[in-house]
């Protein structure tokens, strides 16, 4: 959520900077300002696609069992046994550190061997819980 909120912030700055340009327009080129304020506002589609995109995603713990869900009018679900959870792996950009996501890795023992989750918050501990998960599933302890 956090590249998106900066995403919406971004734009806000560029409509912002178009409203003050298009206020600074000569009297003949009047007829391009509301060119120089919709343009930019067609911008929100950026991150509001992503918004919902997000939105539109899940992934609980319930049970011995992770549900991936995708989706918002057809639905996609992935469901992985914990205790074939083998490994939860942490990728992080330099971007992605500054803001504290990642993305989230999971490999399984199966056919279907990994499934990655994009942008995660707190990505290390989501890691760490998944997999104190699976062992508390499998029988053994963490």
């Amino acid at each position: 959520m956090k590249f998106i909120k900066l995403g919406y912030a971004l734009v806000l700055l560029v409509i912002v900077a178009a409203v003050v340009g298009a206020s600074m327009l000569p009297q003949e080129d009047e007829q391009y300002r509301p060119w120089v304020i919709g343009l930019p506002v067609l911008l929100l589609i950026w991150p509001a696609r992503s918004h919902v995109r997000r939105q539109c995603t899940r992934a609980t713990i319930a049970g011995d069992r992770l549900r991936y869900e995708v989706g918002m009018f057809g639905k996609s679900t992935r469901n992985i046994s914990l205790p074939k959870v083998q490994d939860a792996r942490v990728d992080q950009s330099v971007t992605q550190r500054l803001f504290g996501i990642g993305n989230l890795s999971i490999e399984t023992a199966g056919e279907t061997s990994r499934l990655t989750l994009h942008n995660v918050d707190h990505p290390q501990k989501v890691a760490e819980e998944i997999l104190a998960a699976s062992h508390t599933a499998g029988g053994s302890q963490p």
